[in-house]
């Protein structure tokens, strides 16, 4: 039988897939299940199949005993449940009578059952039991899952996801990325689990279902891993050629050609512009105006000559010039018509504000401007959002408030109210931000189409973005994995909640009906999660404020035993390092603090000292090149003010900056309200500063050093920072 160079067999599969789509049929029997899994090199037990009492005694003697009994029936998927499963059989007696016990007990669960026979397995009893499988997500396609096996499948839940296709590499993150990873090591004295092995499977198993896209579950449950090999006892394969369709796609080239001129347009044009004050197209014509943008800007109103000192023009057909982006201020109705006319003007963008598509059930109207917009090669943000900024070309198509404090963080929001949330928090922060965008149903302009402009964009260095779903996950994924090695990429997944499994006929399938796919695929991706709105806000906020670590050695030096404490804790909580002070370190430490203080890790230098301490400790942690990031615990005392250790903050850290020493830096004020214009000063020097807590400083610390690790720039922890 001819192989691919892989060694998998694909003529075999194929063979099998036409069988099961001539009849009709959206599963494949057990013993078909084995010749496709076997046809790419996955092992599974001896076995065979039994039509009559006799044949399964023949079988089990070849085989050897002990066996396993199994219905195959293409209409009973759910085989225990069915009570047509039967296991540890050790006689031909018993084997016998088991045949007959497995066709009676289907046949009562399922009178008009196809019943093609009784598979008679062999019984493996060795090995740790884990669980292969794949699924056809809806958000990211093809998904590959791992976890521990049988019955702990359902108790635990511990199971991992990634994109298929996978290799070694991958498969054995996911591996030891599950939490009961240390079980498949071997505890008291039981035998490993072969890594090699189980990554083996998981590599051919991904490879399978990418190259048949219309296997749209495969469960291997469970698979038998012993240290020399990984056997899949049980194979459940669901078919369905809707499975293959792959979503549209524009190229990068596409994405930037369209997203380069709706992001820096020389003209727009506001369809809907009004000159009454409280209209949306109004306001979108005074943000612009008022916004600062230097561009052409062409209000269309068939009823008027000129809004706000521009001529206005009955339609955009009848505008002399070329116009780069469209922003639609009319009732949804009326798009259709006006974005066609758009189209034929060769705009490259079309912003539609107006709701009353998709989110209200109206997805006839929606697909229609969709297909329009295709035509004619426009790309729709929207519909149902507030608009966007782009602050570098000053522009605001919005009809809400203008934003003018430029910088390099680019925001995007799915809900037009956690927009605004957004808007207020960088106003109120006085965050530089290179853009703000809404999305709203994303009909077509998505975040993997934001994800391909900000990378290119040298205004922006951060990326931040709310979202309820992805429309085309998969490829949101791997554009995040390659924009993430240069450019921090956030996001606030809501829904984040169990949202209930789906109907699935497999235990792979119920498992990813939960945020686990989204948080695993995600975080292989480079992405950093938030946990909420604010953590989104803050995340983006200070990480680029952060220089980035060069290893994981983090020093806590704290005014307050009990900050210290809670510090320690939330490093444990976000994944940092807490420094083992090394005996001359501790020395060095102790010369700065009294006898009753604490060196160790965290540094407690107590609450009485003066400024000097505070200054010297800290000197110390960013001299000392094994010490790779700070996190400093104030505590208000009369001693040392807030103010007074805020500046001597801000003295010390400058200097070892001109040195060319820069190092993370974050700090907790504990104490009055005074403790809020020391955070405020310390936060506008470029260190991550809070009042009231000692959980956010860390975490906005965590979340540099998670995205630090995904881009593999942390160093070996021999560098000073230099």
């Amino acid at each position: 039988m001819p192989l691919t160079q892989s060694g998998y067999d694909p003529v075999t599969v194929r063979r099998i897939l036409d069988a099961a789509t001539a009849d009709g049929r959206s599963s494949l029997t057990a013993p078909e299940g084995r010749q496709v899994v076997e046809a790419y090199g996955i092992a599974t037990p001896g076995e065979g199949l039994a039509t009559t009492a006799g044949e399964a005694v023949a079988l089990a003697e070849t085989i050897g005993l002990p066996v396993v009994l199994k219905i195959v029936s293409p209409d009973i998927l759910h085989k225990t449940e069915a009570g047509g499963v039967l296991v540890g059989l050790t006689t031909a007696a018993e084997v016998a009578a088991g045949f007959d016990t497995v066709i009676a007990n289907a046949r009562a669960h399922r009178a008009d059952a196809r019943i093609v026979g009784v598979q008679v397995q062999q019984q493996l009893t060795t090995g740790h039991e884990v669980i292969v499988g794949t699924v056809t997500d809806e958000t990211f396609g093809k998904v590959v899952a791992f976890g521990l096996g049988g019955v702990l499948v359902e108790v635990l839940k511990d199971v991992t996801f990634r994109l298929a296709p996978t290799e070694t590499a991958t498969a054995l993150s996911m591996i030891d990325g599950i939490a009961s990873a240390e079980i498949l090591r071997g505890v008291r004295g039981a035998e490993p689990a072969s890594r090699e092995a189980l990554a083996d499977l998981i590599v051919r198993l991904s490879h399978l279902v990418t190259d048949f896209p219309e296997l749209v579950e495969v469960d291997l449950n469970p698979v038998l891993a012993t240290s020399t090999g990984a056997t899949a006892v049980d194979v459940r394969i669901l078919v369905d050629p809707a499975a293959s369709e792959d979503p549209f796609r524009y190229t990068d080239e596409e994405i930037l050609a369209s997203m380069n001129r709706i992001m820096r347009p020389e003209s727009i044009a506001v369809i809907g512009a009004s000159a009454e004050t409280g209209k949306i197209g109004n306001s979108v014509m005074r943000n612009l105006v008022n916004g600062g943008y230097q561009g052409e800007i062409y209000p269309i109103n068939p009823k008027a000559t000129e809004i706000l000192d521009r001529k206005a023009f009955k339609s955009i057909s009848d505008v002399p010039g070329p116009v780069d982006v469209a922003v639609f201020a009319i009732p949804a109705k009326f798009v259709p018509q006006a974005l066609a006319e758009v189209g034929a003007k060769g705009a490259a963008g079309a912003i539609l504000i107006p709701s009353g598509f998709g989110e209200t059930g109206n997805h006839e109207l929606q697909a229609e401007v969709v297909a329009i917009a295709r035509e004619h090669g426009v790309r729709i943000l929207g519909p149902n959002i507030y608009g966007y900024y782009y602050t570098p070309e000053s522009l605001s198509a919005t009809f809400c408030t203008p934003y003018d404090v430029k910088g390099g963080v680019a925001l995007s929001s799915q809900s037009g109210g956690i927009g605004m949330a957004i808007l207020g928090f960088s106003r109120s922060a006085r965050m530089g931000v290179s853009a703000i965008v809404g999305v709203g149903n994303k009909a077509d302009i998505d975040e993997d189409d934001l994800l391909t402009f900000f990378e290119s964009d040298p205004n922006t260095q951060l990326i931040a973005m709310h979202l309820e779903d992805l429309k085309d996950g998969r490829s949101f994924a791997q554009t995040a994995k390659r924009v993430s090695v240069t450019k921090p990429v956030l996001v606030l997944k809501a829904g984040r909640t169990d949202q209930g499994a789906k109907a699935a006929s497999s235990h792979t399938g119920a498992l990813a009906g939960n945020d686990k796919v989204y948080d695993d695929i995600l975080r292989e991706s480079g992405v950093i999660r938030a946990p909420g709105l604010n953590d989104l806000l803050e995340y983006a906020r200070g990480i680029p404020l952060l220089p980035t670590p060069q290893g994981e050695n983090v020093v806590i030096i704290t005014g307050a035993g009990g900050s210290g404490v809670l510090l320690s804790d939330a490093c444990v909580d976000n994944q940092l390092t807490l420094m083992e002070i090394p005996p001359d370190l501790d020395e060095a430490f102790r010369t700065f603090i009294p006898p009753f203080g604490a060196a160790g890790n965290p540094v407690d230098i107590t609450g009485g000292e003066p400024p000097s301490t505070y200054r010297n400790t800290i000197a110390l942690g960013l001299s000392d090149p094994r010490i790779h990031s700070l996190i400093l615990g104030y505590w208000h005392t009369i001693v040392t003010p807030p103010m007074v250790f805020a500046e001597l903050v801000v003295d010390v850290v400058e200097e070892f900056r001109r040195k060319g020493i820069h190092k993370p830096v974050v700090a907790s004020l504990a104490g009055d309200v005074e403790v809020e214009e020391a955070s405020e000063h310390l936060y506008g020097h470029g260190i991550v500063a809070y009042p009231y807590t000692t959980e956010k400083p860390v975490a906005v610390l965590g979340a540099k050093y998670r995205w630090a690790r995904s881009a593999g720039l942390l160093g070996d922890g021999t560098t000073d920072g230099r």
